[in-house]
């Protein structure tokens, strides 16, 4: 198993490939504290991801908790492929979020959307944020398709690679880039218009 089999998360984490796919192995042995520490290695970022796709902390806090109680229930399933651990979790994640929409067929969004940790976001885009204002960029992203912005999220907020982001969405790296690109060029587009 290579580290970037082991998971992203776990690195920004303080934890290594090594003990994530240890605690990994434990978990689905049924290890309580292997699982505990999964738990607290992931959920912020989890919890930010479904803050971020649902808008809502009511929300988000249900649909967390579904995230690790199917996790408990899965684990034994969970086989390393090409994806970390932690995309494995956002997979389980987004298809909460896509069920959730689906079951309301409505979106609430708070005004307050939480901070995923500074250390989880990339330097440009701190750089861009920074001299674009938070606020105008959120209106700015918000007029973006759902599909381009979990793309963003995902690539930009929570560092995936595009392979990562793919087996999240399950869309192809192809795919990914397309939606990247054509995101990006739509942001840049509406900030020529400012």
């Amino acid at each position: 198993m290579t580290n970037e089999t082991a998971g992203t998360a776990a690195l920004s984490r303080g934890v290594s490939s090594d003990e994530l796919a240890r605690l990994v192995e434990r978990g689905k042995q049924g290890n309580r504290e292997a699982l505990e520490e999964l738990y607290l290695i992931h959920f912020d970022r989890i919890y930010s991801y479904l803050h971020m796709s649902v808008g809502n902390r009511h929300d988000a806090e249900d649909l967390t908790t579904q995230v690790f109680v199917k996790m408990l229930e899965s684990i034994g399933k969970f086989r390393w492929r090409s994806a970390p651990f932690s995309a494995w979790l956002f997979r389980i994640a987004h298809n909460l979020a896509m069920d959730h929409f689906r079951a309301n067929k409505r979106w609430q969004p708070e005004e307050e959307v939480p901070e995923p940790d500074p250390g989880d976001g990339s330097a440009a885009e701190e750089e861009a944020l920074e001299a674009i204002g938070r606020q105008s960029m959120l209106e700015l992203i918000e007029k973006l398709s759902h599909e381009q912005q979990q793309v963003l999220t995902l690539k930009f907020v929570f560092n995936f690679s595009n392979a990562e982001a793919a087996t999240i969405l399950d869309k192809t790296e192809g795919a990914i880039k397309s939606l990247q690109h054509r995101a990006l060029a739509s942001l840049q587009r509406q900030l020529d218009k400012n």
